[in-house]
């Protein structure tokens, strides 16, 4: 698997830009980074790929069974605190846990039918999307389940969550009829919603996937067949495209990552070129090109 930049920059430029393009053979349906490591799950395939962030050149593979065969997005969130690594397993039902402290243990727990997006929260608890069963799951760092929120009916086939700081979370979610990020109560209720039909417009989406927010409140959402990637404003009643300069352009963003300690956003594409496009020097998702 071959690493490269994706054009010639300016290294000394603080302008946020692509700075590398991590190829590979299939879609990158998880991306996570935890210190010096990159995390990457690809399609149908039951291993992590860990790269180094500083040279994404690939270092090894954690093997962990049943991921990346099932629905298309893995969830995929690393815990500095508990030292972890957690993985979603839509086939089998099922979160597994990888210790990153020196054994890479791998432990399980279950969990509803069709976990998809999991993300952790900042009380360092476990937040998982259970599409099947359009419902929110909360767990500890070992699987001890601490909440489950239903919700409400029409949201349908939901996909990925973000908690934020006041309680409320972030969901996107791709039914047969609606294409929407809301953002929704702790009982499950829809405060405010972004989105309606599919669609191609800049009110519109076309299967919103994974979900990325900065220190504003802005919110990023991979769309995935528009090709692209939209900024949403904190109250969902405005967004705009982020431009991401690569070669041939975006294709299929499926899954996100934010890293805010070193300002740097990694784009998984689902999609024919299965990269890992990384943007350096992104202190907050205002600029409209990258």
């Amino acid at each position: 698997m071959a690493n490269s930049l994706s054009c010639v920059v300016d290294m000394t430029s603080s302008a946020p830009r692509v700075t590398h393009v991590i190829r590979g053979q299939a879609p990158v349906v998880g991306v996570t980074s935890l210190g010096d490591d990159v995390f990457v799950v690809r399609f149908r395939s039951p291993q992590v790929e860990v790269y180094d962030a500083v040279t994404f050149t690939l270092q090894r593979r954690l093997a962990v069974t049943g991921l990346g065969f099932g629905r298309s997005l893995c969830g995929l969130a690393a815990c500095a605190s508990n030292k972890c690594l957690y993985a979603s397993d839509y086939h089998n039902d099922l979160i597994h846990r990888v210790e990153l402290s020196g054994s890479n243990a791998v432990t399980q727990w279950s969990v509803g039918s069709g976990p998809a997006g999991l993300t952790v929260n900042s009380d360092k608890n476990v937040l998982v999307v259970i599409e099947d069963e359009r419902m929110l799951q909360k767990f500890t760092t070992h699987g001890t389940q601490l909440q489950t929120i239903q919700l409400q009916a029409d949201i349908e086939s939901p996909i990925q969550v973000i908690q934020l700081s006041s309680g409320q979370f972030v969901v996107s979610y791709s039914g047969r009829i609606q294409h929407c990020v809301c953002l929704v109560d702790g009982k499950g209720a829809v405060v405010r919603s972004f989105g309606s039909t599919r669609g191609s417009g800049v009110t519109k989406m076309n299967q919103p996937v994974d979900l990325a927010v900065d220190k504003h409140g802005n919110i990023l959402v991979a769309d995935e067949l528009n090709n692209r990637l939209l900024v949403l404003d904190p109250t969902l009643t405005s967004a705009r495209e982020m431009s991401v300069s690569v070669d041939g352009g975006l294709d299929g963003p499926l899954s996100l990552w934010y890293d805010k300690s070193r300002g740097r956003l990694y784009v998984g594409e689902g999609c024919g070129n299965s990269r890992v496009i990384i943007v350096d020097h992104l202190k907050h998702f205002a600029a409209t090109q990258v």
